[in-house]
């Protein structure tokens, strides 16, 4: 396994030396790879401390922090299977009595645990500020925070501005020469998005206006009353990921959860993955792919193509519009586990104009498993267009009833 290299970026963060360390900056500038090379190198040089690795949810941290502090400890040799505890709680334990706990704290009551020593919290802007305040109340030495600046959040306001005890540092791809040119190429394609180079090219902040969606629910799991009504299917394959969404009726509203977001997955793929779920429903796929369609469905999975009708009030709107406003008006939650959605969820916003206002499309980039869900709920909530003669309609409304 190759060694994690000792980058610019990491070099910056080992030179941070206040008590609160802030780190933020664009995608993969290698802020929360670095901060745990660092945190390693504390637990092995230190005897008896306690420090904890926190985030909103454990699936974040399993998919994120914990596994990246796993791959740099195999990388280097220092791993040890039976230092390592992931249940009830995930802790590794050096051989100088250090321990690395890996918790989740999404509520105020959860951040009443034991003192620490150091603490990180991962991506700390989906925490909210009494959350933070009351663990950094609770730690006695150092402090580790890190985000993406797409909005601005209680750092800028509530601790930046009163506190001189904090460490403030951008970085970016250009500061991670482990990079390959592959990663920096896709990074620059997007030079284009104004929104999106701001924050996840050069790192810095973004606005908060102009997000599509709001007030989605994070929930631990999906309840047992609910009921699976759709798969809402994204094509994708070199540069973009296909995105299986599942759509579960639950309480007057709907519940969300990411099944697949992965490239490189042909027709087959797809097909063997549907057919393996152990609840069937009817999958709603994007209808700009009809012979991926055909292909799937000969391999036995119910799937159809999603209706892009437009609707009618006064003007005619697009398709992408008019299904947009229909996935508002939902009550949505979704499971947390579903990463990417959520972070999907997070950073879709409208294009911009010149002048600061908005357009009435979305920016692009954020919007796979988002699409997948959007063709899923929009095929529940419609009603099928009246029926053409010779002209064949989905038949939807059996499998709204399994």
């Amino acid at each position: 396994m190759e060694l994690f290299q000792d980058t610019t970026a990491t070099k910056k963060i080992f030179a941070l030396n206040k008590r609160i360390r802030a780190v933020t900056g664009g995608t993969s500038a290698s802020k929360t790879i670095s901060i745990l090379v660092w945190i390693i190198d504390y637990a092995q040089s230190t005897s008896g401390e306690l420090i904890s690795v926190v985030s909103e949810s454990f699936p974040h941290l399993s998919g994120g922090a914990m596994r990246d502090f796993e791959n740099i400890m195999r990388a280097h040799g220092y791993w040890k299977d039976d230092c390592w505890v992931r249940s009830p709680k995930a802790v590794y334990t050096f051989e100088t009595g250090t321990k690395v706990e890996f918790i989740s704290v999404d509520t105020f009551g959860k951040a009443h645990g034991p003192r620490r020593d150091v603490l990180f919290v991962n991506e700390c802007n989906n925490l909210t500020y009494p959350i933070v305040d009351q663990l950094i109340t609770r730690t006695r030495k150092i402090v580790w925070l890190d985000w993406n600046p797409s909005t601005e959040f209680w750092f800028y306001t509530d601790m930046l501005p009163h506190r001189e005890d904090i460490d403030f540092i951008t970085v970016t791809y250009k500061d991670n020469e482990a990079l390959d040119e592959i990663t920096i190429a896709e990074i620059e394609s997007h030079k284009h998005n104004k929104r999106w180079w701001q924050v996840y090219g050069l790192g810095k902040l973004g606005e908060v206006e102009g997000r599509i969606y709001t007030n989605w629910k994070l929930i631990d799991e999906i309840p047992h009353e609910a009921r699976l009504i759709r798969y809402g299917l994204d094509f994708g394959y070199t540069n973009d990921p296909t995105s299986i969404v599942a759509i579960y009726s639950y309480n007057g509203g709907y519940i969300l959860d990411e099944l697949m977001y992965h490239k490189e997955q042909s027709n087959s793929d797809i097909a063997d993955y549907l057919n393996e779920q152990p609840e069937k429903a009817l999958v709603v796929a994007d209808s700009a792919e009809p012979k991926s369609i055909a292909e799937i469905k000969s391999q036995g999975v119910k799937i159809v193509g999603a209706v892009k009708r437009k609707e009618k009030t006064g003007k005619q709107k697009t398709y992408n519009q008019w299904a947009l406003e229909k996935v508002q008006e939902q009550k949505i939650s979704v499971t947390k586990s579903s990463l990417n959605l959520i972070k999907e969820y997070r950073n879709y916003v409208w294009i911009e104009n010149d002048d600061g206002t908005f357009t009435n499309e979305p920016e692009g980039g954020f919007d796979h498993a988002l699409d997948a869900l959007k063709y899923g709920i929009v095929s529940i909530i419609s009603k099928p267009a009246k029926k053409k003669a010779g002209v064949k309609t989905p038949q939807w409304s059996g499998y709204n009833k399994r």
